[in-house]
């Protein structure tokens, strides 16, 4: 009898403990879309909010065998918190079943860029926690793309943002900029997952961690990063384990909306998208998906910088007319070049504009003008027009008073060839790249012989003006 019952209360006990670890599981699941879904407002700088102190009953070893056979380069460890976001990623049914059909015409793109670069391939997979794929996802304080760079980051790493373009949109130019930062991440760091880290709190955060911690795992400076990095990684192994063993949770794959044949060709004219779509007789929405980075669906190529269109491959298309479009076509539109200014939220806030150097002008919106219309006239960027003036949204309407700040006057400046930056603790090449206009990573290691993106304090660096 006596054993009958230990043998109840014990069945009891871990029954109680499995509803409790099941309640929990479905309470974090079950939070309000807004406040734990990655993909909802393309705020996609943040992660789902899962449990800080996740029961280790909830672990199921299974998980483990299965990401021990799709490890490759990067490391992919299972534990408590790698299980949360398999548990909420697995039931995201609908929307892998769309990534997994994006990743028919993405992953190849991305592939062959890491590979350029020697870096694995498991990274491409970070695209689903940064962007949900999509190039036109920006966060809350303005990184953008597929790969969510932003601005700093992507212009140290080449990538060219004006009028006409924002090549972080650009899924070819983006993915080659994400594989020169991992190659640098990981020669700084030496460890895949706090090359990973770094890409999304940036490699001073990840190095002051590791020098509170004392160590160069992960898993145990963990609690030093920000509250977003400790569950970004997580987030990346759960999304590669779910995108690896999708039949096992009943996730199909869903239709690309894409064309999966495509043909490249470069042009030295600015060519309208839309004119293009019309000779090849398929949608202009989808010739603009295939081109997302073109702000203006005009493809703004010259003598000295040709630019890229993609374009589908199809057998029956009228290659006269796309011949006419290309090379014979004018297109009506003012060609000045005006590079874009910081959209980082956090630096505009900081932004002062003085006031000897700029005068304000008002200007009264008329019947028909929008917001890109009135920036064109004063060579300004929409965006600049927005903070200027606390617009949430691109609308304006006729009468409205817009605030411009136009610079008139410029001090003269002595002309410089190089500037000397001495090295701090903490300081990376793609941080200094950011401090000085014109700079980037690879002027930066080309001026100085530098072979590897490794710094050490104390060292001097040449900087080139321009």
């Amino acid at each position: 009898m006596i054993k009958k019952l230990l043998i109840t209360s014990i069945c009891a006990f871990f029954g109680l403990v499995s509803v409790s670890s099941a309640q929990q599981v479905l309470k974090l699941d079950s939070l309000p879309k807004g406040q734990n879904n990655i993909f909802i407002n393309t705020d996609t700088s943040a992660v789902p909010l899962v449990s800080e102190n996740p029961l280790m009953m909830s672990q199921n070893y299974i998980y483990k065998l299965r990401l021990d056979s799709i490890k490759k380069t990067v490391p992919l460890p299972y534990n408590e918190f790698v299980q949360q976001y398999i548990d909420i990623y697995a039931k995201r049914k609908d929307m892998f079943g769309k990534m997994m059909g994006l990743s028919n015409y993405y992953f190849p793109i991305f592939d062959k860029a890491l590979k350029d670069f020697n870096i694995p391939q498991e990274i491409k997979y970070l695209t689903i926690v940064e962007s949900q794929m999509n190039p036109h996802a920006i966060s809350r304080v303005g990184a953008t793309g597929i790969w969510q760079f932003m601005f700093g980051t992507g212009k140290a790493y080449g990538l060219k943002m004006d009028n006409f373009v924002d090549e972080r949109k650009d899924p070819i130019q983006a993915s080659y900029a994400a594989a020169a930062y991992f190659r640098d991440a990981y020669e700084e760091l030496g460890d895949w997952l706090l090359a990973i880290a770094a890409y999304n709190c940036g490699k001073g955060n990840v190095t002051r961690a590791m020098a509170k911690a004392g160590s160069s795992d992960f898993w145990e400076i963990r609690q030093y990063l920000p509250k977003e990095t400790r569950n970004y990684v997580p987030a990346f192994i759960a999304a590669v384990y779910v995108m690896n063993y999708s039949g096992r949770h009943q996730i199909s794959a869903q239709a690309c909306n894409l064309f999966l044949k495509t043909d490249t060709v470069q042009t030295s004219r600015f060519v309208s998208l839309s004119s293009l779509a019309k000779v090849l007789n398929v949608e202009e929405e989808a010739m603009y998906a295939l081109n997302p980075s073109y702000k203006k669906r005009i493809v703004n190529g010259t003598e000295d910088e040709p630019k890229r269109i993609v374009m589908p491959k199809l057998r029956d298309a009228d290659f006269a007319g796309i011949y006419d479009v290309l090379y014979n076509t004018e297109v009506d539109v003012d060609m000045k070049v005006v590079q874009a200014n910081t959209d980082d939220v956090r630096d505009l806030r900081k932004k002062k504009l003085s006031a000897t150097a700029v005068n304000v002008i008002y200007h009264k919106v008329v019947s028909g003008q929008s917001l890109t219309a009135v920036a064109n006239k004063y060579g300004v960027e929409v965006q600049d027009l927005r903070v200027w003036n606390g617009l949430k949204s691109k609308t304006i309407v006729p009468g409205q008073k817009l605030k411009v700040f136009a610079k008139y006057s410029r001090p003269l400046k002595v002309p410089v060839t190089f500037l000397s930056y001495k090295v701090k603790t903490g300081d990376t090449l793609s941080g200094i790249a950011e401090k000085f206009e014109g700079a980037t990573v690879q002027s930066i290691k080309k001026d100085n012989g530098l072979n590897k993106a490794a710094l050490q304090p104390g060292m001097v660096l040449k900087i080139s003006k321009g």
